[in-house]
């Protein structure tokens, strides 16, 4: 943010007031063992704060936004009971006049996602241009894989069945598992791994975890890898200025439900798919290899505009919009 070429000190002609308040981080230090005042104080401290503020007082912080680090649900806890997860950040009166930046956004309507960063922190255009040339090119041996692990203890996990049919496709399907079990190796913290898999394969299932959303989901795109969805809020209602509103042109949906039941295969799905329409989706997902990536902060890409670019944007064209609603005559507490 502090490189951003629109960035002024000067806040009376400032669009959008960024709040540099590592919510995500202060939260991560209180989540175990610690009661919900504990876990509440910085947030109810750095609202009291800004309410006091000249800036806050042009809209009453519809023009100010902060970004979260993990999934919207762990800044709205909803009742004071000390078993509840997360703090009420975003629940806070104020905090429901600004707008959130988060990996994986709520139902509310000031929750916007963007995506989770890579490993891919490019300096300049030529290296974008390269690393798309490498994925057109590449070889992709397997028709689908998955990097994860199960969720035994979540009842409405569909991440076993895809284990079980990956192993039962035989070559069609590469399983890399990301569950260190008695041999305390998890073979997905080593990045190439993760990546040497799906740059390999034509098609990425991501299916929900332990949250809708994964990382993996954008690790995949960046291999070239076509997504393939099972629940609609793992991409589909997430993501909205970073990725295409037509779903079909970069990934495949298959409901969790059919999976769940057993009403289909995966195998079978996905080889029904034309090879006219694999190329054109794959195409698509290279194309948003620019959009979900964050070039390294101290440089900029001229011809791309990176995930930080498009979300600064989208905050921008929010808060424009109000500030229109304002000179109309609407009341900006209604």
């Amino acid at each position: 943010m502090k490189h951003y070429k629109c960035l002024t000190d000067n806040s009376s002609s400032a669009t959008a007031i960024f709040v540099p308040f590592y919510a995500g981080l202060d939260l991560g230090r209180y989540l175990w063992g610690f009661n919900t005042s504990t876990r509440d104080n910085l947030s109810i401290s750095l609202v009291s704060w800004l309410r006091q503020r000249p800036e806050w007082g042009k809209m009453w912080g519809r023009d100010h936004f902060l970004v979260g680090g993990r999934v919207s649900w762990d800044f709205r806890r909803p009742t004071e009971e000390q078993s509840e997860w997360g703090s009420k950040l975003m629940s806070l009166p104020e905090s429901k006049n600004m707008t959130l930046l988060t990996i994986e956004a709520s139902s509310y309507d000031n929750d916007f996602a963007i995506p989770y960063p890579t490993y891919f922190h490019p300096s300049k255009d030529s290296q974008v241009f390269d690393w798309q040339r490498r994925m057109r090119a590449s070889k992709r041996p397997y028709l689908f894989s998955f990097a994860g692990a199960p969720r035994p203890h979540l009842d409405d996990s569909i991440r076993g069945e895809i284990i079980a049919q990956c192993r039962s496709s035989g070559k069609l399907c590469k399983l890399l598992s990301c569950y260190a079990g008695l041999s305390s190796i998890n073979f997905c913290e080593e990045p190439l791994n993760v990546m040497k898999v799906f740059e390999r394969s034509v098609f990425c299932l991501q299916p929900t975890g332990d949250s809708y959303t994964r990382r993996s989901t954008f690790d995949s795109i960046l291999a070239g890898c076509i997504p393939v969805f099972f629940h609609p809020r793992s991409a589909y209602k997430q993501y909205l200025w970073h990725f295409p509103g037509n779903q079909t042109r970069y990934s495949v949906f298959i409901p969790e439900s059919d999976v769940k039941q057993r009403r289909t295969s995966i195998s079978e799905t996905l080889q029904r798919v034309p090879k006219s329409e694999v190329l054109a989706m794959r195409e698509e997902v290279i194309k948003l290899i620019p959009r979900i990536i964050y070039a390294n902060p101290m440089s900029s890409l001229e011809r791309f505009e990176d995930a930080f670019d498009i979300a600064v944007k989208g905050v921008l064209e929010r808060v424009e919009k109000v500030r229109r609603k304002v000179k109309e005559g609407k009341d900006l507490m209604d």
